[in-house]
């Protein structure tokens, strides 16, 4: 007579997929709560389950066996639909409209799967998204045209109490195939003057001493990308991928420095439950995503 294996602890799934994915044992304890020894007592188990080895130390850190690899789509994939069953019937019933800002960048790189999840989740809530640039979005925040909104830290007002989302130092991006940042003055790409990224980038060339000029300004992140592309001006960014033909330029290249810059999360008052909600979603998708880019 056949034995059938005990059933798969969604738990012991998702400390193995944090490990996988964030490559290390550390992370993972933080992310879900636990010490190192319980989540390396938590990946045994899970190994005993299946009769294989699923990670292993290496030279990059903790990675997945071939085993593991095979696993880890797989769990991903059932933990998903696992957690989409449980908040949706733990979760408030909430419905309505909530008005939702954030600059264009932001919405390209961490809005699609938070929305997704969400809309998942709370069917019954329609979620208006406005793009603009953080100035701006404080500007409708406070016209009261905007319920809650992403900013770039440093262009909320003062009395706006704003919740840390990401944060990352600032990068220079340049052609790949171009020397740009060689040119004197330095073409740059850039938003307004008010804008925070502007502000950093003029302030670290002027104390580097650096010439530099403002040939192109747009107010979404695809407008400066573009002459950056182009080989006609240098502009700034994320770190993380970057479309084909840009590079990010460092003190290799003779670049300066950029601070460390922070996403914030600004609510408009008064909020209500499916603000709250919306949120909430927007914290834990951002804390996910930290773990697994960390």
């Amino acid at each position: 007579m056949l034995a059938i294996p005990p059933g798969l602890d969604p738990d012991l799934l998702r400390s193995f997929v944090l490990i996988a994915e964030g490559g290390s044992f550390t992370r993972a304890a933080h992310a879900v709560g636990r010490t190192q020894s319980a989540v390396s007592m938590q990946i045994r188990r899970l190994e005993e389950t299946l009769g294989q080895p699923l990670l292993l130390r290496g030279p990059r850190g903790v990675e997945a066996t071939p085993h593991g690899a095979w696993l880890l789509e797989r769990a991903k994939r059932l933990l998903a639909m696992h957690d989409e069953i449980v908040a949706t019937f733990r979760a408030p019933a909430v419905s309505g409209m909530v008005r939702l800002g954030t600059p264009d960048d932001y919405a390209l790189r961490w809005l699609p799967g938070i929305l997704a999840r969400f809309a998942e989740v709370h069917p019954a809530v329609e979620v208006v998204v406005t793009c603009a640039p953080s100035n701006e979005l404080v500007d409708r925040l406070e016209r009261d045209e905007i319920d809650l909104t992403l900013l770039s830290a440093g262009n909320e007002r003062p009395g706006m109490v704003g919740q840390s989302l990401w944060q990352a130092g600032l990068r220079w991006i340049g052609s790949a195939a171009h020397a740009t940042h060689r040119r004197s003055p330095m073409p740059l790409a850039t938003a307004q003057p008010r804008c925070v990224w502007h502000r950093a980038a003029v302030r670290a060339l002027d104390a580097a001493g650096m010439p530099w000029r403002v040939a192109y300004t747009s107010t979404s992140q695809a407008g400066t990308l573009a002459p950056a592309l182009a080989g006609l001006a240098v502009t700034i960014g994320l770190p993380g991928p970057l479309p084909s033909g840009l590079r990010f330029l460092g003190p290799e290249e003779g670049m300066p420095p950029l601070p460390d810059f922070s996403i914030i999360l600004v609510k408009g008052t008064p909020g209500g439950p499916v603000v709250e909600t919306l949120a909430e979603a927007i914290r834990d998708g951002f804390a996910a995503a930290a773990v697994t880019q960390a």
